[in-house]
């Protein structure tokens, strides 16, 4: 994949985009040849894309001589979250009327999904989740929706870094319950959590599939409103608004 983006770019610019990829998907911290070896690079070529990273802000430099994300890409990050969640809304919104539950976009985030756009439900009872949070992907359904759109290897090393911490009783612990369960979710299309990241709350997903980032739409709520019979009526129209959402993040990588 690396090697089709540069044969159509500019070969530095991907260079330090792969950098900055790998820096994120390791906890944003590494050393030197972590990072060269990560990123398929030589050492003194990544000395001098990391030296100039770290020139402009983007990489910084710590006291152990390894080397963090830097400062400046807070301000990009913030400011492509906002236009990205503004982008998103009609769609959410959309999910809010027909189906009266409070509508999330989330996204794959190194090794865990960040909600990057929220509309909320109407109702008193609601659930409602920070933009910005960081949750872990296994007790949530956006977190499946997402983790099964990874290859097995991927996530079998994600559960050997972080490993599979439970936020209730309900949560997956257990490599091999969660296996089957990502197996479920590719059959089927779509992830459900019941009460795994908050008791008494259940949350059905879907993947959205065609951006450059993996992405999934969910929605939630007390599982008293969130019964079978919502959760079976949600489901082909939040594949309907994914495969929307789908079209239109490919159409602006297409543009690019």
């Amino acid at each position: 994949m690396a090697q089709e983006r540069r044969s159509s770019g500019v070969q530095s610019v991907d260079r330090a985009f792969d950098i900055l990829e790998v820096l994120a998907a390791a906890g944003g911290e590494m050393s030197l040849s972590e990072a060269a070896t990560a990123a398929t690079l030589p050492l003194p070529t990544m000395h001098r894309i990391m030296r100039t990273l770290v020139t402009r802000g983007y990489v910084r430099q710590l006291t152990s001589r390894r080397y963090a994300l830097g400062p400046r890409l807070i301000p990009l990050g913030e400011s492509a979250s906002a236009m990205l969640a503004e982008w998103a809304r009609p769609w959410l919104a959309q999910l809010v009327e027909a189906l009266g539950e409070t509508a999330n976009l989330s996204m794959l985030d190194g090794d865990q999904a960040t909600y990057v756009a929220q509309v909320p439900s109407r109702h008193a009872m609601r659930m409602f989740t920070e933009v910005g949070r960081r949750v872990h992907l296994h007790n949530t359904g956006a977190g499946k929706a997402l983790l099964a759109q990874l290859d097995d290897d991927t996530i079998a090393k994600l559960i050997q870094r972080i490993g599979l911490p439970a936020a209730t009783e309900h949560s997956i612990t257990d490599p091999d319950v969660l296996t089957r369960e990502l197996a479920k979710v590719r059959r089927q299309g779509y992830a459900i959590d019941d009460g795994e990241q908050d008791v008494g709350v259940r949350c059905v997903a879907v993947p959205v599939v065609g951006g450059s980032s993996l992405f999934a739409i969910s929605v939630s709520g007390p599982s008293a409103r969130m019964n079978s019979e919502l959760v079976e009526r949600a489901v082909p129209i939040l594949k309907s608004a994914a495969e929307d959402l789908g079209e239109g993040l490919t159409a602006e990588r297409s543009s690019a």
